[in-house]
């Protein structure tokens, strides 16, 4: 048991640190290369945080454990809204740009329920991959191209955040080489965190018995996400409240038509029946939840970041004694 502990410590580690140095390497290159930093934040950054995810899922179902791949997506999508928002909020009323509402909650919502859809005949396959993937790619353009209409390049917290993040590379543009071992690093990283953690949650299941379902749900999306975690909570400390919301909603976004995308059209990703019962309905339930706080209320409030903490809590007690 103790090797198992340590392959899942090891997995952890390995997936912060390799999507830290993938992140900031190739942050710096497209810096080196002038790329402007809107279409890093909206990119690279915001992309970054969820690639433990897409690691842990495409390894879990090259494996052959499937379970795996879907459960974390579908738990790291309930985790960001009932676990990563909630603490956020408890650390500081976060407040809420109203532009939210125009297009990424939107079309974080219906990603869900179009997922939920293709889920309902128990199979992802290939051509849906292929789907979910274009339909990123699509939504991606649109926003790097929207970007300079939605908010001046110069005056937006999250593109500041962004600058100060890569500026001291600025002043050492000559090494290329540099950031480009970054990459190799944060990828390397990646890979072997994925393995270990697939290999250390898998260890779990069998020894107690347990679903790769639920280890999916809870033990590996707890893990891949806390790159988000640590993301908001310093985005939270610092009041920067736009890039709060903004990384739970397109991490969400990144998970179900990138991560879930890219396993599928590699592995067609079966869907069990448990999942399209309960699990699905739970992530749109936490999707859905969200709009009377963020519209009416227009923050994430201490009082809001406890009743999620407390929906979360019951989620996890019923899904467990299920």
């Amino acid at each position: 048991m103790l090797t198992t502990l340590l392959l899942l410590i090891i997995g952890v580690t390995a997936l912060t640190a390799g999507g830290w140095y993938l992140v900031r390497g190739a942050s710096s290159i497209a810096v080196v290369l002038k790329v402007p930093l809107p279409i890093i934040g909206l990119t690279i950054v915001a992309m970054g945080t969820s690639l433990p995810e897409m690691a842990v899922s495409v390894g879990a179902a090259a494996s052959g454990s499937t379970d795996i791949a879907f459960g974390n997506v579908v738990g790291s999508n309930i985790l960001n809204v009932a676990l990563v928002l909630a603490l956020a909020g408890l650390i500081s009323d976060i407040a809420v740009n109203r532009g939210v509402f125009r297009v990424e909650y939107p079309f974080m919502v219906a990603a869900t329920a179009l997922v939920m859809f293709l889920a309902s005949d128990g199979q992802i396959d290939r051509l849906e991959g292929a789907g979910l993937v274009t339909l990123l790619v699509i939504f991606t353009v649109y926003m790097v191209r929207s970007a300079g209409e939605i908010v001046p390049l110069d005056e937006s917290d999250e593109f500041r955040t962004v600058s100060s993040i890569t500026e001291d590379h600025e002043e050492s543009s000559g090494s290329l080489l540099k950031y480009s071992w970054f990459v190799v690093v944060g990828i390397v990283g990646l890979v072997f965190g994925a393995k270990s953690m697939v290999a250390g949650a898998i260890r779990i299941a069998e020894f107690y018995g347990i679903s790769e379902r639920i280890i999916g749900l809870t033990i590996v999306s707890i893990g891949t996400s806390l790159p988000e975690v640590a993301t908001v909570i310093v985005a939270a400390v610092r009041k920067e409240h736009d890039l709060v919301v903004s990384n739970v909603i397109g991490s969400n976004i990144f998970n179900l038509l990138a991560i879930l995308g890219v396993t599928a059209l590699l592995f067609p990703v079966p869907v069990r029946a448990e999942a399209l019962a309960y699990d699905n309905w739970v992530m749109l339930g936490f999707a859905v939840v969200l709009f009377p706080i963020l519209w009416h209320r227009k923050k994430v409030s201490k009082r809001d970041g406890g009743v999620l903490l407390a929906l979360f809590g019951a989620y996890l007690w019923v899904l467990l004694r299920r």
